[in-house]
């Protein structure tokens, strides 16, 4: 099974939880993906945006253009009351799923 494939429905759960420390435009969430999983996770352009999208349509995040010192604005994300609880149970529920499959593939590897 391929990363890509493992990580289908993960998606949300990792920018909500980059968010949920500070906000952040598009390619800073990408870096900062990379560096928390030691370079596993890398978020393309055409997986990040749409989910932004959809997280924004649901409430979860916002965003804000913001002015910065040198180049354009760029779009900042927040997230917001809703995201943080979405969070929580997207938390809980892949905990539940890993501690699942762990045991299940106890003693394969």
């Amino acid at each position: 099974m391929s990363k890509l494939d493992m990580r289908t429905g993960s998606t949300a759960v990792m920018v909500l939880r980059l968010l949920a420390d500070e906000p952040m435009y598009g390619y800073q969430m990408v870096k900062e993906l990379q560096a928390r999983s030691d370079g596993y996770f890398e978020l393309e352009q055409g997986t990040l945006y749409p989910a932004l999208h959809r997280l924004e349509r649901d409430g979860l995040v916002r965003s804000e253009w913001q002015p910065i010192a040198e180049g354009p604005p760029r779009k900042y994300y927040y997230i917001t009351d809703a995201g943080r609880a979405a969070l929580h149970e997207g938390a809980a529920q892949w905990t539940d799923f890993s501690r699942g499959l762990l045991k299940l593939l106890d003693g394969v590897a």
